[in-house]
């Protein structure tokens, strides 16, 4: 099958980019690793697991208002399905192979598109502390989805640990569901609000103003709050029994049964990066996101980045990011003309102008603390290849430019999650021994296949020139 354009991603970005290119007359197909639209941000929006609304709030309903034009919009939507190759074809093509099907029978298909917009939105950032890996500690979104899906709350002695919008923002939900919340250890370190003061004439004339002093009136009301953490961990035999943390050199060790931890969230790269698509360092959110232009157009001809993965701005940015994306597209396949899709982007971009009001105060505020960002000791840093952080140390003492030559000594982001979590903590780690800037450490040299693949995935591919072409270089090799 052709399209005019593929989707990669049914979150807000992709839903609202698909919506107005299938809108535009372009025929349009959605390829999504989730059973239904919603993306991170809005899973489980449409079969919601809770009967309160107000206990995921307003912002989480708001994604209804994507879904039903999304359904009704003609666009092709592929659930369940891993898109793992991407690759430039004869006449400007491009040729997708994604697989679909139970775990133990999965199957490839290749379509063919004129554009690809990658909207694979947000991955939480790796938060590397002794102990992470046992059993009952999890990543924050983690919990979260179990809330939206099943509508799962933990029982029993319960931390939140970290910072950023998100860790609050659980902590709430969860009161809301009537669960106990024992403690929220904020690792927001002393001086950081003070640093984001300069930016907060635009934060107060934001809608996130309002909600943030809700959120933290509400969650302070009903949680103890331990601020200015410096140090934390995880222990316990075989699962977490306690966790020990640092305030002002002081250490005090508290007995739970889950800890949810939390320092934000970084654009989800791989695909992008494997396209080829050039990326940069942003210091502000501690974190590399790719190079894209007013309307999402990266380095790569015909690859547009929307929502999250062009840089975390939030699920109202991503519509907007979105549709300016789709727009786009239209005009680079003829669709529709420049003055047309410019006159159609107004609207968007006052919206994407609105939805990123105060975020500077936000990400100047929530920039995760050095010491967390970059472990020290046997920490794991690599939890597929048990790769801890005195080896990367080591290898960069070693001579290890960057975080491929380490791959190549210590086999960091070979493993299933393929450098997700444990890429930027690589960087900044060579990025601290070496003395030098992250953005000169770099990142992972990602290729495809951007997921794990079975050879029985590979072996399903049908023979056709453009099947081959997906996963086969020019020059026979593979990608």
């Amino acid at each position: 099958m052709a399209y005019d354009v593929a989707i990669v991603g049914a979150g807000p970005a992709g839903m609202a980019a698909a919506t107005l290119a299938a809108e535009l007359g372009l025929a349009t197909i959605v390829i999504d690793e989730q059973p239904a639209p919603g993306g991170q941000i809005y899973r489980g929006i449409s079969a919601p697991a809770l009967r309160r609304a107000d206990i995921l709030g307003a912002d989480y309903w708001h994604g209804a208002t994507l879904l039903q034009p999304f359904r009704r919009s003609g666009a092709v939507h592929v659930p369940d399905a891993s898109v793992w190759a991407i690759a430039r074809a004869e006449q400007g093509w491009f040729d997708i192979a994604y697989s679909t099907g139970p775990p133990a029978a999965r199957v490839t298909t290749t379509v063919a598109a004129h554009a690809v917009i990658v909207a694979t939105g947000a991955l939480e950032r790796p938060f590397p502390i002794p102990g992470w890996t046992l059993p009952g500690v999890m990543a924050a979104g983690g919990a979260q989805a179990l809330l939206k899906t099943s509508g799962l709350v933990p029982q029993g002695r319960t931390v939140l640990a970290g910072c950023g919008p998100l860790l609050w923002l659980l902590a709430r939900q969860y009161i809301a569901a009537g669960a106990g919340i024992d403690m929220l250890l904020d690792t927001t370190p002393r001086g950081r609000f003070a640093q984001a003061l300069r930016h907060a004439p635009g934060f107060v004339l934001s809608p996130y103003f309002t909600k943030a002093m809700d959120l933290s009136r509400t969650v302070r009301r009903h949680v103890r709050v331990v601020e200015y953490v410096s140090a934390l961990a995880a222990e316990g035999d075989d699962c977490v029994e306690r966790v020990r943390y640092t305030v002002d050199g002081a250490e005090t060790t508290t007995e739970v049964d889950h800890l949810f931890i939390h320092q934000g969230v970084v654009p989800d790269l791989n695909l992008a990066a494997a396209l080829g698509c050039e990326l940069q360092w942003n210091d502000v959110q501690a974190c590399f996101e790719p190079i894209v232009d007013e309307w999402g157009g990266s380095s790569v001809a015909n690859v547009f980045v929307a929502g999250d993965g062009a840089g975390i701005a939030g699920a109202r940015a991503a519509e907007a990011r979105g549709r300016l994306a789709a727009l786009a597209v239209a005009n680079a396949v003829g669709r529709i003309d420049a003055r047309h899709r410019n006159r159609a982007a107004t609207a968007h971009r006052f919206a994407l102008a609105q939805a990123t009001r105060g975020r500077r105060f936000f990400d100047t505020l929530s920039r995760p603390a050095d010491v967390f960002r970059r472990p020290a000791g046997d920490t794991v840093v690599c939890r597929c290849e048990e790769v801890p952080a005195s080896a990367v140390r080591a290898a960069a003492r070693d001579g290890a430019t960057g975080p491929n030559q380490v791959k190549a000594f210590l086999r960091c982001g070979m493993g299933p999650c393929q450098g997700r979590m444990c890429g930027l903590t690589v960087t900044e780690l060579i990025a601290a021994e070496r003395g030098i800037d992250a953005a000169e450490a770099g990142y992972f040299r990602l290729r495809f296949p951007v997921k794990p693949v079975t050879l029985g995935e590979v072996a399903s591919l049908p023979v056709t020139p453009d099947a081959l072409r997906a996963v086969v270089r020019p020059d026979g090799g593979t990608h």
